[in-house]
């Protein structure tokens, strides 16, 4: 683990010159190794017939976070009321949103791997903090991955966005027993990004606020289309 542009990661690599970058987003209080056995399950193969991967997994800030009576954790931002749509932490959305824009300007810095190569892909407020940074994002990226999450600022987004991630594919999927991240507020997300003209591949699955190994196949499948796609 190292500190870079503010932010701790842990750091997979498949070859010394790699082609592409995935960078995951944990979700609140757990940190960058919370997805590291995903990467391991993916099984990217073909993509490497391109060219080597990364995969980059940041750990968010420690704050208190309202919703845990003030308590300090890692987290994108501050969770004020349970239901996600009220009272949303605007300025730490945007701190982070800052902060993730600099990993993805780093991977061209310092490994060359531009923005159109480089997924973003996150979990519950790692998935909204992907939503957030991937549609303002001013240069194209190759792909958006949110897994049991929500768009956040829904009510800007549409202002706020960038024409370079306007066809940018996106994956989305969400537990329909998940009792955290409502199917509801996921729904309203997907119902605003399709209203908006964003390509969105939706999948639900019986299961909670976790991942699930079919999830898993699924988001395989996506990520060798999409990383094959931005090869070119």
């Amino acid at each position: 683990m190292r500190a870079m542009t503010s932010l701790a990661t842990i750091e997979l690599q498949t070859r010394e010159t790699p082609r592409f970058s995935i960078l995951v987003l944990h979700g609140l209080g757990a940190d960058g190794n919370d997805f590291v056995p995903v990467c391991q399950a993916l099984d990217l193969r073909p993509v490497l017939a391109h060219g080597g991967l990364r995969f980059v997994l940041p750990t968010a800030p420690e704050i208190p976070v309202t919703l845990n009576g003030g308590m300090r954790m890692r987290a994108w931002y501050d969770i004020r009321n349970g239901d996600l749509t009220r009272r949303e932490d605007a300025d730490g959305v945007r701190a982070s949103q800052a902060l993730i824009e600099d990993l993805i300007a780093r991977e061209e810095r310092e490994h060359g791997i531009p923005p159109e190569r480089v997924v973003l892909m996150g979990f519950s407020q790692g998935c909204a903090m992907t939503l957030m940074t991937g549609l303002r994002h001013p240069r194209k990226l190759a792909g958006l991955v949110g897994l049991s999450g929500y768009l956040p600022l829904l009510e800007t987004t549409e202002a706020e966005r960038h024409a370079a991630n306007a066809d940018t594919p996106i994956f989305l999927a969400h537990g329909t027993n998940d009792g955290v991240v409502v199917p509801a507020r996921a729904q309203a997300s997907l119902a605003e990004l399709r209203r908006l003209g964003h390509e969105v591949e939706w999948h639900e699955y019986p299961m909670a606020h976790e991942v699930s190994m079919d999830e898993i196949q699924a988001l395989q499948a996506w990520l060798e289309k999409t990383l094959t796609a931005a090869a070119g």
